[in-house]
């Protein structure tokens, strides 16, 4: 576990506004200083700068460490420069973060990574900055009830996940799959519905259990989850933790396999790790750099208020097989990914029942990548075990 600093940006810079000493230092930032008439000071192109906020530490493991990484790699675009603050609750916090970024690091552009963030904060923060564009990962944008300058963007993970779960059918000799789940929330459950789904295309009989922890990072809580799902039968473990340090690593000790998520996590379970389910940040970040770059904004109309994007868009990627996946397992992710791409299979279609046996999609309807419907889910699929509304 990575430990948080005891002190972070915010106090810093507290500190720096209470001692007088900030003047002097944003200037140095800024490269304000006395320069001597003879020399001729050379025109620079403006440069872009973008915020970057996380929940947890920037190199967890997990959730926010992928957004790290995409920020890492939009910053070495030409003219394009990136802050950044780890660690910051979903709560006021990010308002006062928010607003120290704007107002003392110039930014223009910001992406307040964790579900939390939007309402009531970035709602809130966009109405007092109309200039500034937020971005955040997942909100459902309103067109009339929420500000201009708010905009929504996401990789499906769905795709992914439905190829890990095929992965983990072949692999799994129980017939029982584990899941360690944070929030019932809608882009969480698709997620674990879609993993159900992929295995279940393999082997109809198999189940899927859940454990819903209740927030995104409980390390003690997901090893007692992990630990459970095992003693339960279950012989492949997955989770959408923000850090998946503890439950791919008390699996490893256990002695079963599993699949990682938000990065290629394969180092933390060398034998049992089978696949993982990858966001692709990078590309998002750096789309976005570009388009406003060349003067698109939100509330042009230059960019849309939703941007959302999966396989085809290499928004999102499958990690590389471990050496406990066998050929027969590869070969039927790589024919499922294939259709997939080409549009042939579709994840979400009728019939399909939830888990209590109510039909959530009738026969001959189908829900495609984007369709909005996939972002209010609130049930669990057939074959699931667990109840997403009682947690």
């Amino acid at each position: 576990m990575t430990t948080r600093p005891s002190f972070n940006r915010r106090q810093v810079i507290r500190g720096l506004i209470a001692t007088g000493a900030f003047g002097v230092t944003s200037r140095l930032w800024t490269g304000c200083t006395s320069t001597p008439n003879s020399v001729k000071s050379t025109p620079v192109e403006k440069t872009l700068t973008m915020g970057f906020i996380y929940v947890g530490p920037k190199d967890d493991y997990g959730y926010n460490q992928s957004h790290a990484q995409g920020k890492a790699d939009a910053s070495r675009l030409s003219g394009v420069k990136t802050v950044e603050e780890a660690s910051v609750p979903e709560t006021t916090a990010v308002e006062e973060t928010m607003r120290n970024m704007i107002q003392q690091d110039g930014v223009q552009v910001l992406f307040p990574t964790s579900y939390g963030y939007y309402d009531p904060h970035i709602l809130k923060l966009a109405k007092e900055f109309p200039d500034v564009q937020f971005f955040h990962p997942g909100a459902l944008y309103k067109d009339g009830i929420h500000p201009k300058n708010v905009g929504s963007y996401l990789g499906y993970l769905t795709e992914p996940a439905y190829l890990a779960g095929i992965v983990a059918a072949h692999t799994s000799k129980t017939g029982k799959l584990g899941f360690v789940v944070p929030k019932p929330i809608s882009i969480v459950l698709r997620e674990v519905n879609a993993f159900a789904l992929g295995a279940r295309s393999v082997k109809p009989d198999l189940k899927v259990q859940t454990i819903f922890t209740g927030d995104w990072s409980l390390p003690v809580r997901e090893a007692e989850a992990t630990n459970s799902l095992i003693d339960q039968g279950a012989d492949v473990i997955i989770s959408r933790v923000d850090n998946l340090k503890v439950v791919m690593t008390t699996a490893e000790k256990r002695g079963v396999y599993s699949c990682g998520y938000h990065i290629n996590q394969s180092s933390l379970a060398p034998k049992g790790y089978l696949t993982g389910v990858e966001w692709n940040w990078s590309k998002i970040y750096s789309n976005y750099a570009e388009m406003i770059r060349s003067g698109k904004t939100l509330t042009n109309g230059g960019i849309p208020h939703m941007i959302r994007g999966g396989l085809k868009e290499e928004f999102c990627k499958l990690s590389p097989y471990g050496s406990a996946v066998s050929a027969e397992a590869q070969k039927a992710s790589e024919a499922a990914k294939a259709k997939l791409l080409d549009g042939s299979l579709v994840i979400f279609k009728g019939e399909l029942k939830d888990n209590k046996g109510n039909v959530v999609i009738p026969a001959g309807q189908q829900y495609a990548l984007q369709d909005p419907k996939l972002e209010t889910i609130d049930w669990l699929v057939e074959g699931v075990m667990g109840d997403a509304l009682s947690t």
